[in-house]
């Protein structure tokens, strides 16, 4: 009988043995970087979050802001779906970021973040969302007219 050798082929002979992979599990967020300015919630059946900033607005912005500021409490009422609440919100803040920062408020970040408030309260302000309260077709028509020649 011959005796065979039973050595693998192509297999390198000073191969480290790999650790098996860790596997971590969380019950919340995790942040792998600094994060401020933010709010979680989480496992909650319903959450309302407020925020609020008192930076000094730069001069001859305080009406937008008082404006803005408004706009951001009535919002909920407006019967808005989600993504266009979402996107009015972040404009909201994007404008109040904006003339409350120490150097001059850039017009054209503002300019934008105007437009899209005023697009996304533009089928409220005629009427082509439904199911908002009573009211908030004149609220939006007015919040329209305040955005515009702001700048």
């Amino acid at each position: 009988m011959i005796e065979s050798q039973n050595e693998p082929e192509n297999e390198p002979e000073n191969e480290p043995e790999s650790e098996p992979p860790q596997i971590s599990n969380y019950d919340g967020p995790v942040f792998n970087a600094g994060v401020s300015g933010s709010q979680f919630a989480w496992n909650n059946g319903t959450v309302s979050q407020n925020q609020q900033n008192n930076g000094a607005v730069a001069p001859g912005f305080e009406a937008l802001a008082a404006l803005v500021t408004n706009l951001l409490r009535e919002l909920p009422r407006a019967g808005l779906a989600g993504q266009d609440r979402e996107d009015a919100e972040s404009a909201a803040r994007e404008v109040l970021a904006t003339i409350a920062r120490p150097d001059a408020p850039q017009g054209g970040v503002l300019r934008r973040a105007l437009a899209v408030l005023k697009g996304v309260l533009a089928p409220v302000a005629t009427g082509v969302v439904a199911g908002t309260a009573a009211g908030t077709q004149e609220w939006a028509q007015k919040a329209i007219e305040g955005l515009t020649g702001v700048l």
